[in-house]
Parts: structure tokens; C-alpha cells; sequence
């Protein structure tokens, strides 16, 4: 579910000035629309730089999503914005991260970020998990199983970001070729087999109007993704299509939908063979 959005400026003073302590006075404020889970999503400016500021209250049942991006945050280094500051102050959890320049990626047929995600997820696959408490994928993904056997398939000790939805991917390009993207919003960061970030794209991807071969040749440019056994790939899509089903029956809106549809299509291929 959506968590209401409001402007930085309903912040309590003295939270405002916890975080000029690190920014100096605030002189643009450009609220964002994109993303469903922080009260405050921003991007700020003062004299001494730019920042994008996300915020929960202390007491939002997802409170626990702003401590996880902060904790995994020193280990992205070239993966996602780095984290400048975390504040806490006056009821108020708020992270201050660098502000990056780009695009949400496109993952329709034909465009040209799809190599620059999957350059992305390459050096995902290749990023040492950091010894902080996770959740673990065969955990998510436990009720959604068709077998409980199934679940070792996604179990494994990589870290993973799994919510590829295209606006959590920003593309630069005035970056060099191979290294434009970057992946926002790490509130999911979960510990599984190394090769489930590919598959979670492969539903996105289907979503974006690509047939389930399209998607899983895409899937195929990320090395990871060839440690995969076939069955285990099988599983993991119909895991996801389990979930979406349930997400879409209790909220049937345009979006979920929609992402439901991309899971059921690819499962069925996969049931196909």
C-alpha cells in the first residue's frame, strides 16, 4: 500500500534543523512523486550542495526500511547514491543521499538503457553481501512456493536488491558506456541465489512489452543468471506469479495488475517448457 505523501516543509522545526546542521539553510525544495513507500521524498539544495532526502515517521510500521537503506548503503559503491547523512530527530527518521542526474530507465523492446541495466545487475552479481541483518529470499518468498522443496533454489549468500521496477533504476547518460545506471530504493535488500535480481527483471521487462524469450535473453547478458538451474527458474516464477496474484486480488489497480499479467504470462511459459 502507498504511504501518504507530504512536503518537507510539515516537518517539525527542529527536525528541519537537524538536517541543515549537515546541508546549511535550505534554499530549493522539489517535492518528487515517484516511489510508494517514504511520507517525505525530495530533492533539496543549499549553498554547499544537493541532496535527495527520503523520510518515514519513527512510528511507520516501514521505519525499519529507512535503518536497512542506511545499513547497507557504504557497500553500493558505484551500484547506487551514496548516503550522506541520517538524521533522526523529533519523531522523524530522514536520510540525506546524493542527488543523481538521469532518467528512470526504459525497459521497452529496442531501448538503449537495457544494456546499462544489465551492465547494472552484472556488477550486482559480483558485489560481496555485507554482514548486516537481512531478509532472506527464500523467506519472502515462502508462502508463494508451489513446493517447499522449491525454496532452495533461491536460497544463497548474494546481495540482492529485488524491486527492478524501472523508476528505482536511474540511467546517466553522460556517464561513460556500461556504467550509466544506478539502483535507488534498497528498503528490499534481501540475501538469496545470485541470480534472482535477473529474474525479478525478466517480470519488469514482460511488463515493459517484451515476450517472456525477450526477457529471459536480457536476463542472459547478467553472468549470474547462467548459474541458474532451469527448475529453480521455473520455481521462482511461479513463486511471483503466486504473490502478484494475491497483491492484485486485494488491490486490483491499474499498476498491480499489470504486474500481475507480466508474472502469470511468464509462468506459463516456463509451465510451457
Amino acid at each position: 500500500m502507498a504511504t501518504t505523501r507530504i512536503g518537507l516543509d510539515r516537518l517539525p522545526p527542529t527536525a528541519r534543523t537537524a538536517v541543515e546542521e549537515h546541508t546549511g539553510p535550505l534554499l530549493t525544495i522539489e517535492e518528487t512523486a515517484e516511489g510508494f513507500n517514504n511520507e517525505i521524498a525530495a530533492r533539496v539544495a543549499s549553498a554547499t550542495g544537493t541532496w535527495h532526502v527520503k523520510g518515514l515517521r519513527t512510528e511507520h510500521p516501514r521505519a525499519w526500511t529507512q535503518h536497512r537503506e542506511a545499513a547497507v548503503a557504504p557497500f553500493l559503491t558505484g551500484l547506487a547514491p551514496a548516503l550522506h547523512w541520517h538524521v533522526e530527530s523529533s519523531g522523524w527518521d530522514l536520510l540525506g543521499f546524493e542527488a543523481l542526474t538521469g532518467h528512470h530507465a526504459d525497459y521497452a523492446p529496442g531501448s538503449p538503457d537495457l544494456p546499462e541495466v544489465a551492465a547494472l545487475l552484472s556488477r550486482l552479481g559480483e558485489t560481496p553481501c555485507p554482514g548486516i541483518e537481512l531478509r532472506h529470499a527464500e523467506q519472502r518468498l515462502e508462502q508463494y512456493a508451489a513446493h517447499p522443496d522449491d525454496l532452495r533454489f533461491l536460497a544463497g549468500p548474494h546481495l540482492l536488491h529485488t524491486d527492478l521496477n524501472n523508476t528505482n533504476v536511474l540511467v546517466d547518460d553522460h556517464a561513460p558506456p556500461g556504467d550509466r545506471a544506478r539502483l535507488v530504493d534498497w528498503a528490499w535488500a534481501t540475501s538469496g541465489a545470485v541470480w534472482l535480481d535477473a529474474g525479478y527483471w525478466v517480470i519488469w521487462l514482460i511488463a515493459a512489452g517484451h515476450t517472456p524469450a525477450s526477457a529471459e535473453r536480457w536476463a542472459a547478458e547478467i553472468p549470474s543468471w547462467h548459474t541458474a538451474p532451469a527448475e529453480g527458474i521455473t520455481a521462482f516464477a511461479t513463486a511471483n506469479h503466486n504473490l502478484w496474484s494475491e497483491i492484485s486480488n486485494a488491490a486490483p489497480d491499474p499498476w498491480t495488475l499489470r504486474l500481475a499479467t507480466a508474472a502469470t504470462v511468464w509462468h506459463e511459459h516456463r509451465r510451457a517448457g
